[in-house]
């Protein structure tokens, strides 16, 4: 779903195609080889999106000894689906790190709406390590007593740490830094 979101927010912007969306992922940093992102993929993105009716084929560019170049657009359907896929994808991950498509086109949402959102994650964190926190080391045995130890102390440094930046992700939303 990253991608598409990624793509409907470049053909917010302007028309675009597959070839220079992948171009423009790929420099100065290789994000698409860091995402695994191909070509075929990114075509398929965009084959899915035009059977979705959120984007459209618009004009073909042809050159001399090279190959056409669909070029696409984005439908008045697919403006009105970019939010709600940026929404989706806020409430299904689990990691900041599955969310930085989402923030980096924060600016086709409602703010107070994704702060809801992350600060409901935030709750469900909490409410998910209180319950785990009454686990008692006691209970997984003498002979596990290290290892139920070394995951405690794992958990309860993973779910600060989510946490904490959740929390600072929330902040810098409120603010408007990001």
């Amino acid at each position: 779903m990253s991608i598409q979101i990624f793509i409907l927010s470049k053909l917010m912007e302007d028309k675009n195609y597959p070839y220079k969306l992948k171009k423009q992922l790929s420099e100065p940093i290789p994000l698409d080889r860091l995402g695994g992102l191909t070509e075929s993929k990114l075509y398929y993105h965009f084959e899915s999106l035009v059977k979705q009716g959120l984007v459209e084929p618009v004009e073909v560019i042809k050159e001399e000894h090279r190959p056409d170049k669909q070029v696409f657009a984005i439908t008045d359907k697919g403006r009105e689906e970019l939010p709600k896929k940026i929404y989706k994808l806020f409430e299904s991950a689990d990691e900041i790190r599955d969310m930085i498509v989402c923030l980096a086109n924060i600016k086709y949402v409602d703010r107070d709406k994704v702060v809801d959102i992350l600060e409901k994650k935030v709750k469900n964190i909490k409410d998910i390590w209180e319950q785990l926190g009454t686990f008692e080391l006691d209970q997984v045995g003498k002979e596990n007593e290290n290892i139920g130890e070394f995951l405690n102390g794992y958990l309860s440094t993973k779910a600060d740490h989510t946490i904490y930046w959740f929390e600072e992700l929330i902040k810098r939303i409120k603010a408007k830094e990001l």
